[in-house]
């Protein structure tokens, strides 16, 4: 018998499949919309013993394929099959003790006993050395006329730093020229005195009072000759202007005077101060508390705020035997050499080691939990038992290792890194 063929339409869709019964409807009994078209014949068919006999095996055949589909589907290799059981945590009483299943996960490290040098650190600042200030003065008071150097420059021994026109240089000349009129008279008198004795003409005394009339003039011109010398002006070319040269060589520390300005000789401030900053001060405040660790003659470290990579050497010059009694500090002043670094004024930290060395615990950096501000490690306490300790923490040591200042001692176990057991733990 010759069967009518059936249209399936093309629906752009990988969920809708083509099958070689058509005609046959078995899609209504799994509830899906067949958008076939089923001849009145087909459907005679279906509805006869054979028909339906092709139509449970069609449905068992496709049931078949969907479970292998899904079964194959479903199966996936599971990368964790052969890991290591999961460790679990169960809390105790106590908040800071837990109970792990597995607690050979967590490997364990024995602390070491470490020497720790107490270190106290203080704070102070670079001062000049009073000693090795010195002030720059002008023995004539009068204007200043030029001003050679400023406040910060670096000068030489010797050199210029101002010109001051002088009212002083004038009456220091003039006294000069009236010592040597009054010197060159009194000789005159004496070679008389001295013929006229000779000749007994006059008595010895009048000869005396010659001779000591000559030495006064003598002293006289001396004295203005040396004034002359102090103010720096040479008597054979006299000039109201007096140079100001450098005491010393070093830096100009301090300036109070500008063109135009007026100084007053000794009576007046300084116009220039230049220190010798090749070695400075570092004036530090330290509590009466530490003081026991403070010693004159003993080193300590020295870092600037500015170089905290750099590390200089001073020692201990003077403990000040006055405290501050609002503040109990004392200062304490220590002389380090100057590479060229220091600047007056700058901050610097202290590092004194005068105590006595303790033995402290030394563990791993890892095994050091930072939680809230604050630092734990996990101590076993045995059956898988484990407790969280607070410790505080100090320097780090070579070998990643950390010091601990309390909460352990040498010889006590800790887990070697607490970073694992404390996510297990919050898990």
């Amino acid at each position: 018998m010759k069967t009518k063929s059936v249209v399936i339409p093309r629906v752009p869709h990988p969920d809708v499949l083509r099958v070689p019964h058509p005609n046959v409807a078995p899609f209504a009994t799994l509830g899906w919309k067949s958008p076939l078209r089923v001849s009145s014949s087909r459907q005679e068919w279906a509805s006869t013993p054979a028909g339906k006999r092709a139509v449970r095996a069609f449905v068992a055949a496709l049931a078949l394929s969907l479970s292998v589909l899904l079964a194959g589907c479903s199966h996936k290799d599971d990368p964790k099959a052969e890991a290591p059981p999961k460790a679990t945590v169960e809390a105790d009483l106590d908040a800071n003790n837990f109970k792990v299943d597995h607690p050979d996960q967590f490997p364990l490290a024995t602390a070491v006993e470490y020497k720790a040098v107490p270190a106290l650190n203080v704070t102070g600042t670079v001062q000049p050395d009073i000693a090795r200030a010195v002030p720059v003065i002008s023995l004539a008071a009068g204007r200043v006329v030029e001003v050679r150097a400023k406040l910060g420059d670096v000068v030489k021994k010797g050199q210029l730093l101002l010109r001051v026109q002088s009212n002083d240089v004038t009456g220091a000349y003039q006294n000069y020229l009236k010592a040597v009129n009054d010197e060159r008279l009194a000789r005159q008198q004496l070679e008389r005195a001295q013929i006229l004795y000779e000749k007994g003409a006059v008595a010895q005394s009048v000869l005396e009072q010659a001779q000591a009339a000559e030495a006064d003039a003598k002293v006289d011109l001396n004295a203005a000759n040396e004034q002359l010398r102090l103010l720096g002006v040479d008597k054979d070319h006299p000039s109201a202007i007096v140079d100001v040269v450098a005491p010393i060589s070093g830096v100009i520390t301090d300036q109070q005077v500008t063109n135009a300005a007026g100084v007053q000789g000794l009576s007046g401030p300084n116009p220039f101060t230049i220190s010798d900053l090749s070695f400075v001060w570092i004036l530090c405040d330290v509590y009466e508390n530490d003081l026991d660790a403070v010693h004159v003659g003993e080193t300590a470290d020295i870092r600037l705020n500015a170089f905290p990579g750099k590390v200089f050497k001073g020692r201990i010059d003077n403990i000040m035997p006055v405290l501050d009694p609002a503040l109990r500090t004392t200062k304490v002043r220590l002389e380090v050499a100057n590479p060229g670094l220091m600047r007056v004024g700058m901050f610097v930290t202290a590092t004194f080691f005068g105590k006595q060395p303790e033995a402290h615990a030394s563990i791993p950096a890892a095994a050091i939990l930072h939680l809230h501000d604050r630092e734990w490690v996990y101590a076993p306490i045995g059956s898988g038992h484990f407790k969280r300790l607070e410790v505080n923490a100090g320097a780090m040591l070579p070998g990643n290792m950390q010091e601990i200042v309390s909460g352990l001692k040498p010889g006590d176990q800790v887990v070697s890194n607490a970073l694992p057991l404390q996510n297990t733990v919050e898990q």
